[in-house]
C-alpha cells in the first residue's frame, strides 16, 4: 500500500499497528485492528473523539473509545455467548488506500472475510470503511452482498465524544424521534436530552443531524443512510463495571452512534450495496 507524506504506520508497545495522520488540516490515528479510529483533532481546534485513559491496546480486544465498528450485529446477539457488537471491532483489517489531496486525506480499509468465523457470518459479503479527514471527519461503512441470497444485518459507528462535564452537556435534534431504553418503549423524544443518570437510548425515525452542546462548544453529528442512532452514557454504577474505563470517566464522555438498528436494519439483495456514514465537526 502506498502511503502519503502525512501518513505513517506506527505500533503500540503491545504490538497493535495503526496509521498516524499528521497534516495541515488535522491529526488522527486509525488502528488496523477493528479499523478503529482512535483520535481525530482538527487543526487549531479541540479533539472531537474521546479515548479512555485506561485503554491498554490489547490484541483481540475492542478499544474503549474512538469509533468502534459494530458489525454484523449491534448490541447483544440473539445467540448466547456470541461477542457483543459483532466481530468487526476485534478483527484485523487490511489498509487498502491512502490518498492525500489539498483539502482532505482519504484512508480506506477492508475486512478480509476469510478471517471472519463463518459460525458468526456465513454470508458472502464485502465490507469496507473509508475515512475522509479534513477539518471535518466523515466515516463511511459500506456493505456489498456478493452472494446469491438476501442478507440482513444491523450495525453502528459507535462514536465516543468528549466533554468536560456530562451534567452540563445536552443533545439537541432528537426531538420527534422514537426511542427504546432498557427494553422499554417506544417513547417519543419531546425535549433536548440532558444527562443525570445512566442513558442507553436506541432511537428510530431520527433526523439526520444532531448537536452535542458541551462546555467546550457544539459538536455537529450528521448521518447518511441511517434513520437510527444510539445515545449512551454508563453513569456511576455501570462505569465501575466497565473494563478499560476509570470510575469517574463517565463525566467526560458520551456516545452518539450512527446506526442501522431495529426497523432501520440493512437488507441487501444479491449485488446490492449499502453505505452508512457519520459526519462530525465543531460548529
Amino acid at each position: 500500500m502506498q502511503l502519503s507524506p502525512s501518513v505513517t504506520i506506527q505500533q503500540t508497545d503491545t504490538g497493535l499497528e495503526y496509521l498516524a495522520i499528521e497534516s495541515a488540516l488535522c491529526s488522527a490515528t486509525i488502528f488496523l485492528q477493528g479499523a478503529q479510529l482512535a483520535s481525530f483533532t482538527p487543526k487549531d481546534q479541540a479533539p472531537l473523539i474521546w479515548m479512555s485513559e485506561d485503554e491498554d491496546y490489547q490484541q483481540g480486544k475492542g478499544l474503549r473509545g474512538g469509533i468502534p465498528i459494530c458489525w454484523p450485529w449491534f448490541g447483544v446477539s440473539q445467540h448466547e455467548g456470541w461477542p457483543i457488537h459483532g466481530v468487526a471491532r476485534t478483527s484485523l483489517w487490511r489498509a487498502e488506500e491512502v490518498n492525500e489531496h489539498d483539502d482532505h486525506i482519504e484512508v480506506s480499509l477492508s475486512l478480509p472475510m476469510r478471517s471472519v468465523d463463518k459460525t458468526y457470518w456465513p454470508h458472502s459479503t464485502e465490507l469496507k470503511v473509508v475515512f475522509h479527514l479534513s477539518t471535518t471527519l466523515k466515516v463511511t461503512l459500506t456493505n456489498t452482498n456478493v452472494g446469491d441470497s438476501t442478507i440482513e444485518l444491523t450495525q453502528a459507528l459507535h462514536t465516543y465524544f468528549p466533554t468536560s462535564d456530562i451534567t452540563a452537556t445536552q443533545v439537541d435534534g432528537l426531538q420527534g424521534s422514537q426511542f427504546i431504553e432498557f427494553a422499554e418503549g417506544p417513547f417519543e423524544q419531546n425535549e433536548v436530552v440532558s444527562f443525570a443518570r445512566e442513558t442507553d437510548m436506541v432511537y428510530t425515525q431520527a433526523a439526520p443531524m444532531q448537536h452535542i452542546r458541551t462546555p467546550e462548544g457544539t459538536i455537529a453529528v450528521g448521518r447518511e443512510h441511517s434513520t437510527s442512532c444510539v445515545l449512551w452514557n454508563p453513569w456511576i454504577d455501570k462505569a465501575k463495571r466497565l473494563s478499560n474505563f476509570q470510575d469517574e470517566e463517565y463525566k467526560t464522555m458520551l456516545c452518539l452512534e450512527a446506526g442501522n438498528v431495529m426497523e432501520d436494519k440493512v437488507v441487501l439483495e444479491p449485488g446490492q450495496s449499502h453505505s452508512l456514514s457519520t459526519i462530525i465537526y465543531w460548529l
